[in-house]
């Protein structure tokens, strides 16, 4: 009988010496193996579409985008990905959005050791992975929607709007984010007014606030 192939791994983070130990614990066992590397989430979108991984895991704070922008990049385009968060930030925020992005699970780097390899199997076997305290902010979040019936509120701002207010608040010209997404400076201004009335916001140092505290860039 043909032995089972081993999970074929992206690995997505800024830090070459997170990577290596990442790279180190997943190589260590015979059902996974590291494929790639990428140190950016637009090279981990990349990557992903010429590679085909069995499994993408991204790190959250990563220069052009997010690994909270590449997950739901790659949900849309691969859908068969299955998609893990590694992460330093205990936040329920983030937690949350990264199971809107399409992630099936959320790693903490601080017991990465413990829990990543038994993370990349759940995924595989199409089961979600979620560290302690996920567990407890799912179900307390899930009782404060029916105690006062609400819903999850929208994001306020698309996909589109979200990567160029990245791309501002990380100081890339208007012509920088054009060249970059192919698009012209004056669809990137349009997106950038339309990012400050959204927002309530007045230049680029409150877009650059706004940013930070929502995560997409470290301060």
């Amino acid at each position: 009988m043909r032995e089972p192939q081993p999970t074929r791994i992206l690995l997505a983070d800024d830090h070459a010496l997170v990577r290596r130990g990442v790279r180190l614990i997943l190589d260590g066992e015979p059902d996974l193996t590291v494929v790639a590397e990428a140190d950016d989430g637009a090279e981990a979108v990349a990557q992903a579409r010429e590679l085909r991984p069995d499994l993408a895991i991204l790190d959250i704070a990563m220069p052009r985008l997010t690994g909270l922008q590449a997950a739901r990049e790659l949900s849309r385009t691969l859908p068969d990905l299955r998609i893990l968060i590694l992460t330093m930030y205990d936040n329920e925020q983030y937690f949350f959005e990264a199971l809107s992005a399409g992630a099936s699970g959320y790693v903490l780097k601080s017991v990465a050791d413990r829990d990543l390899v038994e993370a990349c199997r759940a995924t595989m076997r199409g089961e979600p992975f979620l560290y302690p305290g996920a567990v407890n902010a799912l179900i307390r979040n899930y009782l404060d929607r029916m105690r006062e019936g609400r819903a999850l509120p929208a994001r306020a701002i698309t996909d589109r709007e979200e990567e160029i207010l990245k791309l501002v608040a990380e100081g890339h010209t208007s012509q920088d984010i054009a060249d970059m997404l192919v698009i012209s400076p004056k669809t990137v201004e349009r997106h950038r007014a339309n990012l400050l009335q959204k927002l309530g916001l007045k230049d680029r140092l409150e877009l650059t606030r706004y940013a930070i505290r929502v995560g997409l860039i470290e301060p």
